[in-house]
């Protein structure tokens, strides 16, 4: 086992890796810019470094400047966490290259997963579902796109093969608006992602967002842990999560479960990973892998007790997995609340002082947050400030408990986003469960507007 990890990001993910490391008896060193001086997880390391200024380009995205940490400091691996470096396979290379352990897959799995088209050519071949859509990246030629989205059948929606975190994306309903849209979306894919590939998918009208979690030991070993319902997004960005996902005949996330096993060993991965699908009308679709820990692990680890983080470390320290899907039992249900610093809204950022922190407690009540009394939440980063997760025996037990947590949550010097989801855990169509990844956008664009 290491003897000392650097973790290669902030905010919570960060904490939550140094807890992970911590009972595991495993020293830690946290990088951070000069804005996360003051951060919690940085006062608790056993080393910090400073690696750049706020912006993250020039400090959380500084591959050299990571690495210069890593080796001033005689770590063995680098945990990247979520976000920035986290799917990138130059610097997952670049670490492995220059001597540590990169705690995620081999950069190779992460170039086949990281574009869109390969990654669905490889689900393909895998026998994994995927949305019907365009063979590869499109084509230069006009004729051949027009084509390509009759035969899908509008509405369809672009997508930037590079993309991700719900940039890249435009829908179009109807022939005359497609050539256009392809151009714009090409042209953000290529300054975003600096990848200008596109290619087509049939827009689904009223899909569910379902993930597969999966573990995999690089050893011929791959669990799967049940799986999450993130439905309730806006603008792609998930706000509540939740596991097991209501009203899915256990057959069918067997079923699915089994073939996301298979295409994982098929293509050799090891460590932590996540297959998003779309889901209607009893219909898997793939849309993507995501290689690394998801912000809405805790929901998983709370209805299997299998702790996620501590997992990726031990494979890649080498370690098989201890468990095989035979062992894997869920039990109960647990939900996931993202607490943004913004505008509940409107949603815009609220950077700022926080003057008044008080989280909720009490039986099967988790507070992942890196937050406090008089920390300073910075405006140069994602503004999620904290993770509440509740579990129950129920659904509706999980539901109370959020309720009730929500409630006792309170924040002031900032704006966050507590009144959304207090409104949202008394929704009657969210209590029902099944929601669309429509259904919050279509709710919010018939509040009135103040």
């Amino acid at each position: 086992m290491f003897e000392k990890i650097l973790i290669a990001n902030r905010g919570e993910i960060a904490l939550r890796i140094q807890r992970a490391c911590r009972e595991m008896g495993i020293r830690t060193v946290v990088v951070h810019s000069e804005a996360d001086t003051e951060a919690k997880y940085v006062k608790l390391a056993d080393e910090s470094v400073c690696i750049g200024p706020a912006p993250s380009r020039e400090s959380y995205l500084n591959i050299p400047a990571i690495i210069s940490a890593a080796e001033v400091t005689d770590a063995e691996a680098i945990h990247p966490g979520y976000g920035f470096l986290s799917e990138n396979a130059d610097f997952a290379e670049r670490v492995e290259r220059s001597g540590f352990v990169f705690i995620g897959p081999k950069p190779e799995s992460i170039r086949i997963m990281g574009d869109k088209v390969s990654a669905k050519q490889a689900m393909k071949s895998a026998g994994v579902p995927v949305v019907p859509g365009s063979e590869g990246a499109l084509p230069e030629d006009p004729k051949e796109i027009v084509r390509i989205a009759r035969l899908i059948g509008y509405p369809v929606i672009i997508k930037a093969a590079g993309g991700g975190g719900g940039r890249g994306m435009r829908v179009v309903h109807t022939e005359a608006a497609l050539m256009n849209a392809v151009t714009m979306t090409r042209s953000e894919a290529a300054a975003a992602f600096n990848n200008a590939s596109v290619y087509l998918e049939k827009f689904l009208e009223q899909p569910r967002h379902i993930e597969i979690q999966i573990l995999a030991d690089g050893q011929g070993n791959v669990v799967y842990l049940g799986e999450r319902d993130c439905s309730m997004q806006r603008r792609h960005q998930k706000v509540i999560e939740e596991g097991p996902a209501p009203g899915i005949a256990r057959k069918l996330i067997e079923r699915i479960g089994t073939r996301c096993t298979d295409a994982a060993k098929k293509i050799g991965y090891r460590g932590a990973g996540t297959f998003e699908f779309l889901f209607e009308n009893d219909e898997f679709y793939f849309i993507e892998m995501n290689t690394r820990v998801q912000v809405e692990h805790p929901v998983t680890e709370m209805i299997t007790g299998i702790d996620i983080v501590q997992q990726q470390i031990r494979v890649a320290a080498g370690q098989k997995l201890a468990f095989r899907q035979r062992d894997i039992v869920l039990k109960g249900h647990a939900i996931e609340c993202r607490i943004n610093a913004e505008d509940p809204f409107r949603f815009t950022p609220s950077p700022g002082r926080i003057s008044h922190w008080h989280p909720p407690g009490g039986l099967g009540v988790r507070v992942d947050s890196h937050a406090y009394t008089n920390y300073l939440v910075p405006p140069h980063y994602d503004s999620m400030i904290a993770k509440v997760i509740t579990y129950g025996d129920s659904r509706e037990q999980a539901i109370a408990r959020m309720r009730i947590a929500l409630s006792e949550m309170a924040v002031e010097g900032i704006q966050t986003n507590l009144a959304l989801h207090r409104e949202l855990l008394a929704d009657a169509r969210f209590m029902q469960g099944g929601t669309s990844i429509h259904y919050l956008e279509q709710k919010l664009a018939q509040r009135p507007q103040s």
